[in-house]
C-alpha cells in the first residue's frame, strides 16, 4: 500500500536498496525505500505521504559522516543529490542547492575567483550534509561562509534564516535537533587572486592526500575533536593505531580515521569505536564522542 502512494509521486524509488551504495563508508543494510528527488514538491508530497501513514523517513546527502546498520533503514530515505545541485553564482555570492557537492561549489568559487571557501573544499559530503554538521576543516566552518540558509521546517513551510539564528556550533546545527529540511544556502565570498585560490585549495587538497586515508572507505574523523586535546593522538597514544576489530581497522595512517578496509561491518566499526572510547578513557581520562552517527535498525 505505502509503495503504491510513493510511487504516485516519483517513479525514481527503489525499493529494498543496500545503503552500502550510499554512503562512503561503504557500509549498511538495505533501506526499505530509497528516493532520488528532484523538487522541493516532491519532497514535500514524499514527507506528507509519510506521515499520514506513520511511515518513518529521513534525510540524506552524500552520506559521507553516516554509519548505517546492518539491518538497514526502516521507511523512506529521501536522498537530495546530483538532481537537487545546481550552483549559480552573482557577484561574490554563490546560490547552492543542497544536493551539490562541497567540491563542485569550490571549483564555482574558483573559476570566478572568489576565495574564502579553500579550506572546505576537499570534505567529501554536499552543502545540505555540510550545513547540518557545521563542517569544517583547516579552520575553515561553513558558518563563515555562510549568508542564509533555505529549508522546511516542520510544517513544510519554505524559511530562511542567517547563520546566527541556526546555532552552529563545533559540527551541529539546529537541524540535528529539529525536523527541517535543507534546500539550499546562500554562500558569500570575496573577490580573490585566481592563482592564490588555486595554489591553496592544491596545499589543502596535498595536505589531505598525504596525511589522511582518502583512498579507503571512511566516514572522514570518527570523532569529534575533544577540548585541549586531538582525538587521533589521543588514539596513537593510546597504541591503537591499525588495531583491528573484524574489517574495521585504525588507520595506519591517521588514527583519528576509522577505516573499512576488509569488509567491515557496521558492528564491527561500532565495536571499534567502543573500544577507542574505552581504551583513551582508561589511558587519559578522555572521553571521545563519535562524530559519526549511527543510523538504521539495531
Amino acid at each position: 500500500m505505502i509503495k503504491e502512494k510513493l510511487l504516485t509521486v516519483s517513479d525514481n524509488i527503489i525499493f529494498d536498496e543496500e545503503m552500502k551504495n550510499h554512503t562512503t563508508f561503504r557500509i549498511g543494510g538495505c533501506a526499505d525505500a530509497f528516493a532520488e528527488v528532484s523538487s522541493v514538491d516532491e519532497i514535500k508530497a514524499l514527507i506528507k505521504i509519510c506521515k499520514d501513514n506513520d511511515y518513518p523517513y529521513m534525510i540524506v546527502g552524500n552520506g559521507s559522516n553516516l554509519l548505517v546498520s546492518d539491518k538497514g533503514i526502516r521507511g523512506l530515505v529521501i536522498h537530495i543529490g546530483k538532481n537537487m545541485s545546481d550552483c549559480t553564482v552573482c557577484a561574490d555570492k554563490l546560490k547552492v542547492m543542497a544536493g551539490a557537492m562541497m567540491g563542485a561549489v569550490a571549483k564555482a568559487a574558483y573559476e570566478n575567483s572568489l576565495s574564502g571557501f579553500e579550506e572546505l573544499s576537499g570534505i567529501p559530503g554536499t552543502i545540505g550534509g555540510a550545513i547540518f554538521m557545521n563542517a569544517g576543516a583547516y579552520g575553515g566552518e561553513m558558518k563563515n561562509v555562510l549568508e542564509s540558509v533555505t529549508y522546511l521546517n516542520a510544517d513544510m513551510e519554505v524559511c530562511t534564516k542567517t547563520p546566527d539564528e541556526l546555532e552552529l556550533g563545533y559540527r551541529t546545527s539546529i537541524f540535528q535537533k529539529k525536523p527541517y529540511v535543507i534546500l539550499s544556502c546562500v554562500i558569500k565570498l570575496s573577490k580573490g587572486n585566481k592563482d592564490e585560490i588555486k595554489e591553496k585549495m592544491s596545499d589543502y587538497k596535498n595536505r589531505r592526500n598525504t596525511k589522511q586515508p582518502v583512498t579507503i572507505p571512511s566516514a572522514g574523523s570518527t570523532f569529534k575533536r575533544p577540548e585541549g586535546y586531538f582525538a587521533g593522538k589521543l588514539i596513537q597514544d593510546a597504541g591503537l593505531m591499525g588495531f583491528r576489530i573484524g574489517g574495521a581497522s585504525v588507520s595506519k595512517l591517521h588514527a583519528g580515521f576509522v577505516v573499512n578496509d576488509n569488509n567491515a561491518t557496521a558492528k564491527d566499526v561500532m565495536d571499534l569505536i567502543s573500544h577507542i572510547q574505552n581504551t583513551v578513557y582508561e589511558n587519559f581520562g578522555v572521553r571521545l564522542e563519535p562524530e559519526v552517527r549511527l543510523t538504521g535498525e539495531e
